[in-house]
């Protein structure tokens, strides 16, 4: 049976608030809950309980929509009869939607083609769970090639179409960034300054936490996973870390990460083990770490030292490649 988008949204509200956690303390309130496949955490300053009440309502109802919507796995949501439809019909969309699919193709701009939500195909012949592991032959990867390739997607005000059986979107690499900005300016909206979101360890923050001038947040250690090999203090900035050392495998001597480059079919193999970035908000934080670590530590750190307001650095095996200024950000 296939639920419906309001049944479908009903279950996931249901979810998503069942799993919600709720605690006070000294002027703050600190929500958490799971959703998107994820622990979310949101810390923010209230001015009274019912408000506080209000934002939580409002910030749970609000994610479990947005999952609802984009969600690859439900063949209800968008995304889901998007792909359903491809090489079919055209699927009408909102203006919201309209305007995230305007902000991704921005973002397949701006890295040259390293973004791009249309690489699923190429995704999928990748299994980082498999035992023992499995190489794609190249003629698979031949074939899913010619599936990608955000040029391909026909578009029009209030509608979309994948012209080829067989595409499909994945907004992986920026809906969980997004859906942090958006809750961020719920918060504005509601007069709230003072704002920690953590969506899966991909942090937006503003204003001031309760004890500290800035708000603290650790970069791990891609070398010694669980650890910290430094932390950055910043009031209005978004953070985010891209890398491939906790899902990878090793065949033959060469290790395979989860990180595919759109643009061969191959998961990235430059010497790169993470990428923080630091930048204005967190879907661009977002996209640049990602598109730094595949380009590599040169290139890289060339892409984030032109966009403006981000800092950020590239981790190896034998050294840190930062821009310019992140060390002005460094805790430790």
């Amino acid at each position: 049976m296939v639920l419906s988008l309001a049944d479908s949204n009903k279950t996931i509200i249901e979810r998503v608030n069942r799993s919600g956690k709720w605690a006070e303390s000294a002027g703050f309130c600190k929500l958490n809950f799971q959703a998107m496949s994820t622990t979310c955490c949101v810390h923010f300053r209230i001015s009274s309980s019912t408000e506080a009440a209000q934002f939580r309502d409002q910030v749970l109802q609000w994610v479990a929509w947005f999952e609802a919507r984009y969600s690859r796995f439900l063949p209800d949501s968008l995304i889901g009869m998007i792909n359903a439809a491809a090489g079919r019909h055209w699927v009408d969309v909102d203006p919201e939607s309209d305007a995230l699919f305007d902000l991704c193709q921005e973002m397949v701009f701006f890295t040259r083609g390293v973004f791009d939500p249309t690489a699923l195909p190429l995704m999928r012949l990748w299994n980082w769970k498999a035992d023992p592991p499995v190489l794609p032959d190249d003629h698979a990867i031949a074939a899913a090639r010619q599936l990608v390739g955000w040029r391909k997607v026909q578009r029009r005000k209030g509608s979309i179409f994948l012209p080829q059986e067989g595409m499909c979107l994945d907004l992986g690499g920026i809906g969980k960034e997004y859906a942090i900005d958006r809750v961020v300016t719920m918060a504005f909206e509601r007069g709230i300054q003072d704002i920690l979101v953590d969506f899966g360890q991909d942090v937006r923050v503003h204003g001031q936490p309760p004890e500290r001038g800035a708000w603290h947040i650790g970069l791990e250690d891609p070398r010694n996973p669980g650890r910290c090999w430094t932390g950055v203090a910043v009031n209005d900035h978004a953070v985010t870390t891209s890398g491939d050392y906790v899902r990878r495998f090793v065949l033959n001597g060469r290790r395979y990460g989860h990180i595919v480059d759109p643009r061969n079919g191959q998961p990235v193999d430059n010497g790169s083990l993470s990428v923080s970035v630091i930048a204005p908000n967190c879907t661009l934080a977002g996209i640049v770490s990602t598109a730094a670590f595949v380009l590599g530590p040169k290139e890289g750190i060339d892409l984030m030292s032109v966009c403006p307001g981000v800092e950020g650095c590239v981790t190896t095996e034998s050294k840190q490649h930062q821009t310019r200024s992140f060390h002005a950000y460094r805790t430790s």
